[in-house]
């Protein structure tokens, strides 16, 4: 048997016998944001709109023509689209600008409708307000997103010219498996990898540019750093040349993954502690010799050391002092480096420099330090010889003390006056307690005198 489906129940704001839009509302049906009941002319004869705009009243649009309601740069188009309503019976999509009697204007969204017996026309409109939010959102998304782009092209551009630009030689590796990530031309030259492999050096293991014999020690530094965080300089040599470098590294934590950044730092610059024309090289000589000896830059810090040092200073490793500072072990930790430093700078050598060497155990020797070389803000090497002058130091290469000085005055007894005795005994005592004030102010002249 045939089934009877009985119509949904309408809600009716209007009364009973009304037509139209009235018809169409359902109790589970939500209303458009606004509706139009037009004449075939376009006169509008009734208006709804929905709970967002309850505050409107649109009374006043009753018996108006609807191309007044709009923007006058719109009128035109929505008379073509009420002409093709008209003929095709449907016009969907023409976006207008809706003027409502309080004033306000919005961007709404039209679909016309020809009703049935061409008794009128149904416009149902869909506000845009929010969709134009949203699209002014995105665009200024689209911007913020472009400015940061180029930003980020800015710093990435600052970073490889200052990376490429730099004589230090410095290589970026992955943590987890050594392989050269990037590397300038300086660290590329070291190595010994053509420019044009620079791009392709992303393939390339860093112990494999090591000798065999040094692979273990980089693991061990590598060890250390991932405990400590940092470890101290290593000379390896590299190159096909096997070029002796001081290689420092150090943890950098990205956004994926650990980088190791790794520094190489020359040795030696001048080709003259390395290369001589005899077969005796100066280096061995200096290694053997009884003097410590040290290579420093132009911050102090150490990058060579021969044995000699080493024994001077209570350790056994070269490794252990490699990027130290040496003013690490002088007597006045900071001060005798800087006068050293300073005097290289402005005299290009210092002679017999006063000091006291600390060793790693405790033990201290008096020391005096020669230096020379090319010392500065902008770089060069500095060589420092250290001679152990504990043993061979007198009374009077020290200075005659004060029971010397009075011995030498008891001498004299008998073969001057009294008074002079006296003068030269206050002389000796005077001269004592004066250097006994420069010592306590460390050289200040004003404060001794004070």
């Amino acid at each position: 048997m045939d089934v009877v489906l009985s119509p949904p129940q309408v809600r009716r704001s209007r009364p009973a016998n009304a037509s139209g839009p009235e018809a169409l509302r359902t109790e589970n049906q939500a209303l458009p944001d606004v509706m139009l009941v037009l004449d075939t002319e376009g006169i509008i004869r009734d208006a709804t709109l929905s709970n967002l705009f309850a505050a409107e009243g649109v009374a006043d649009w009753i018996g108006s023509p609807w191309a007044d309601t709009v923007s006058e740069s719109d009128s035109e188009g929505l008379r073509r689209m009420l002409e093709y309503a008209r003929e095709t019976g449907v016009c969907a999509f023409r976006n207008v600008t809706q003027h409502f009697p309080s004033g306000l204007q919005l961007p709404v969204e039209y679909t016309t409708v020809l009703l049935g017996g061409h008794t009128g026309l149904l416009a149902v409109g869909k506000n845009l307000r929010a969709v134009a939010e949203l699209q002014s959102r995105l665009v200024e998304a689209q911007q913020a997103m472009e400015r940061d782009y180029w930003k980020l092209r800015e710093v990435e551009t600052r970073y490889r010219l200052l990376f490429n630009s730099s004589r230090d030689a410095v290589l970026l590796l992955r943590a987890g498996n050594l392989r050269i990530v990037d590397l300038n031309p300086a660290a590329a030259q070291a190595l010994g990898i053509a420019v044009a492999q620079v791009k392709g050096a992303a393939d390339l293991r860093f112990p494999e540019a090591l000798m065999p014999a040094e692979r273990d020690l980089f693991d061990e530094m590598l060890r250390r750093i991932r405990e400590r965080g940092k470890a101290p300089g290593v000379l390896f040599r590299l190159g096909p040349h096997q070029t002796p470098w001081l290689v420092h590294a150090s943890l950098v934590s990205c956004a994926q993954e650990e980088v190791l950044l790794v520094q190489l730092a020359p040795v030696v610059a001048e080709a003259t502690l390395t290369e001589v024309a005899d077969p005796v090289r100066v280096e061995d000589l200096i290694e053997g010799g009884p003097d410590g000896f040290v290579v420093i830059n132009h911050e102090g810090t150490i990058l060579r050391a021969n044995r000699a040092f080493l024994e001077q200073v209570q350790l056994v490793s070269e490794t252990t002092v490699l990027g130290e500072p040496l003013g690490r072990w002088l007597g006045r930790p900071g001060a005798d480096l800087t006068v050293l430093l300073a005097n290289v700078v402005r005299l290009g050598a210092v002679r017999l420099f006063s000091t006291v060497l600390h060793g790693a155990l405790g033990a201290e020797l008096q020391a005096e330090i020669s230096a020379a070389g090319r010392g500065g803000k902008h770089g060069g090497t500095i060589g420092v010889f250290i001679r152990d002058v504990s043993r061979r130091l007198t009374a009077s290469e020290q200075g005659p003390g004060l029971e010397g000085m009075m011995e030498s005055l008891n001498r004299q007894i008998g073969k001057t006056t009294l008074r002079k005795l006296v003068d030269d005994t206050v002389a000796v005592v005077e001269q004592r307690y004066i250097e006994a004030a420069l010592d306590l102010t460390g050289g200040n002249r004003t404060a001794a005198a004070e």
